[in-house]
């Protein structure tokens, strides 16, 4: 009877772990619909943005962009994007491969001379990077919870005041990429300097008259681009961070399910057992008692 009562504690606990990643699961499809539309919102923004400053350099030469050359500074920055949370899967381990092979290639020597400054947005990476010897100089949570656009671009304008002053080489993003609900993508990303991408467009930006003059127009906008493009990063990582912990929750409840049949099939078995057991030792009674 024992071994009765052990499978049905189990069963009982496995129930209860089911309901709380059910619940989790639900919780994180209802906030991957708002974040999924964030990021629908703020591609085509950004997209036009930079459109709108690559059409201004193809039609007109001499206007410089700001950003898309090496900074005069030694320091490189790498920004670390991740969860606040964990149960989603491999999203923060993918992301903190990714540095690690970064600071391995790309970044090795600057690593090594002292010159990388690695900040974290999320608790999950700082903690795992830490427990590998790699110790952030930053860490930012808030971001996470509440993410406006003024609270993220003063991260991307803290890297952009570094470059203006001297200090900045360049800056690196290390993020995951929101494809959809079960599938992320890590991308490593250089922020600074910028490549400007060519967007073929309908017409020509030459058409129009322009005040107060093209150069300005592009020495405005290309800070606002920035901050955009630091935004829609944050944006696709929470929305990747929805999705895993969605689809990871999915898989613990269905897991969940199945040793919950397999443990009843036992207890079923083990309760048959004991039943016919406890008849053979009634029959065999009898039959003694008759003789």
């Amino acid at each position: 009877m024992s071994n009765l009562k052990d499978i049905r504690t189990r069963i009982g606990a496995i129930k209860t772990t089911r309901q709380v990643t059910s619940a989790m699961k639900m919780v994180s499809a209802a906030r991957l619909k708002k974040a999924q539309d964030d990021v629908g919102h703020i591609r085509p923004y950004t997209s036009h943005l930079l459109g709108i400053i690559n059409d201004m350099v193809a039609a007109h030469p001499d206007v410089t962009i700001k950003y898309t050359t090496p900074g005069r500074g030694t320091k490189v920055v790498l920004w670390v994007i991740a969860s606040n949370r964990g149960l989603c899967g491999g999203f923060n381990a993918n992301i903190v491969k990714a540095v690690q092979n970064l600071l391995k290639t790309e970044l090795r020597d600057d690593y090594r001379s002292g010159n990388v400054e690695i900040r974290v947005l999320g608790k999950q990476a700082w903690k795992m990077l830490r427990s590998r010897n790699i110790i952030p100089t930053l860490l930012e949570e808030g971001q996470l919870s509440d993410p406006t656009f003024n609270k993220v671009s003063m991260l991307a304008e803290e890297l952009l005041d570094e470059y203006d002053l001297g200090i900045l080489k360049k800056s690196i993003v290390v993020y995951n990429e929101f494809i959809n609900a079960a599938v992320q993508q890590v991308q490593v990303q250089q922020f600074l300097p910028i490549a400007i991408p060519e967007i073929k467009r309908d017409k020509a930006i030459s058409k129009y008259i322009l005040e107060p003059n093209r150069q300005t127009i592009v020495d405005t906008l290309m800070p606002k681009t920035l901050k955009s493009m630091f935004y829609q990063v944050v944006l696709e990582s929470i929305a990747s961070e929805h999705g895993a912990r969605m689809t990871s929750m999915h898989k613990a409840t269905d897991n969940a399910t199945d040793l919950i049949k397999d443990l009843q099939l036992s207890y079923n078995k083990a309760r048959q057992s004991a039943i016919t057991n406890e008849l053979i030792e009634i029959t065999s009674g009898a039959e003694a008692l008759k003789k």
